[in-house]
């Protein structure tokens, strides 16, 4: 096998001779690092640039038939590894470094993987599930792409598209676990078995994606395996504990929000519908979700479809959008203000503050004092 440290040590060498200063970090992760290297294998490496022209090292070359892409990461795009905001997380959490410029780089460096463990605790299961709703969002989407022609897809594509519906689903299942594969290509279903958050029948979906030939199958498989997760995330946000949060969310959300009221009550006033039509759905959904947010804790996922109104209901607010009527504005109008009235005090009596003035000079008061304190 070729020494594929020996061309590492290379260009560490010509970092340390011409830019010591430019390169902050130099590492290494993958197949060498866990002892599964083949003669074929490449080193995995990279390094985070210190100054724009650091990142003129960055190379990718062929040795022997073995290809190396000695690529740079940002420390921006370390920081968001950390954070699982970017999927190779393992890069960050896992590598071998080189070469180090400063001990205030490896400080650094040091922290990301601080900032792994942190993002670890049950406090974060909240952001996960989030993390992994919008994954399983683009999964959607790939997904629509089956019948966005209204033809039947040929063996070839549906298998491409299906391989991209499996790699966003392992993706999901990463995050609402709170971790992360050190291993991509070939090798996720092996460290999913052991997670306590998969599918029931995601072995059967996976094999039906890589083995059958019925497209018609294969779709049936990704829509299983989709559904299947969306239970899974739903699941997990419902296990959260409710924890009221009306002062924190709600702060000059009511302010804001009564703008597009009054803009609400001169278009019924006006008789325009389109602004009402507009104004009045989007007022009484804004409203809806951040009542779900502060009763809850945080926000309701992307495939909610409809739950966050719970709220809304349950405390008596009056129904905009049903009121809706180009030939008579008066019922909505009068809705709006007993809204406008019915969510001040729902919210002031829960400890909300308002900033909310008669005159100018009772503003002109708040503000000064404002400043001065």
């Amino acid at each position: 096998m070729m020494d594929v440290f020996k061309v590492s040590e290379i260009i560490v060498n010509h970092i340390k001779a011409n830019y010591s200063q430019d390169v902050a970090i130099v590492g290494y992760y993958g197949s060498y690092l866990q002892g599964r290297a083949t003669k074929r294998s490449d080193l995995d490496f990279f390094f985070i640039p210190a100054t724009p022209r650091g990142r003129s090292v960055e190379l990718q070359f062929i040795i022997d038939g073995i290809s190396f892409d000695f690529y740079p990461i940002g420390w921006e795009r370390a920081e968001r590894m950390a954070a699982f905001d970017n999927w190779n997380t393992t890069i960050i959490a896992d590598c071998e470094l080189l070469y180090v410029r400063s001990d205030e780089d490896h400080k650094r460096f040091i922290n990301l993987r601080e900032t792994i463990h942190a993002m670890k605790d049950q406090s974060n299961s909240i952001a996960f599930t989030n993390k992994a709703e919008h994954v399983l969002r683009d999964c959607v989407v790939t997904l629509e792409k089956f019948h966005i022609d209204g033809s039947s897809l040929d063996l070839s594509y549906c298998r491409t598209l299906a391989q991209e519906v499996a790699g966003q689903v392992f993706k999901c299942l990463g995050y609402l676990n709170q971790t992360y594969f050190t291993r991509s290509w070939g090798h996720y279903r092996e460290q999913v078995r052991d997670l306590p958050l998969k599918p029931e029948r995601l072995d059967t979906c996976l094999d039906t994606i890589m083995l059958s030939k019925s497209t018609d199958d294969i779709q049936s498989a990704c829509k299983q395996l989709i559904h299947e997760t969306l239970s899974l995330i739903t699941t997990q946000r419902n296990s959260q504990p409710s924890i009221q949060s009306y002062e924190h969310r709600m702060k000059g959300f009511y302010e804001e929000e009564r703008g597009m009221l009054n803009k609400l009550l001169t278009a019924c006033e006006k008789g325009h519908y389109e602004t009402a039509f507009f104004v009045a759905i989007g007022v009484q959904d804004d409203i809806a979700r951040i009542l779900y947010a502060a009763e809850k804790g945080h926000w309701p996922g992307e495939f909610d479809v409809g739950e966050y109104r719970q709220f809304y209901s349950k405390f008596g607010f009056p129904e905009l959008v049903n009121l809706l009527d180009p030939e008579n504005f008066d019922p909505l109008r009068l809705a709006v203000l007993q809204l406008i009235d019915k969510f001040e005090e729902h919210i002031v009596t829960r400890g909300v503050k308002l900033n909310k003035f008669n005159t100018i000079e009772e503003f002109e008061a708040f503000y000064r004092n404002g400043c001065e304190a």
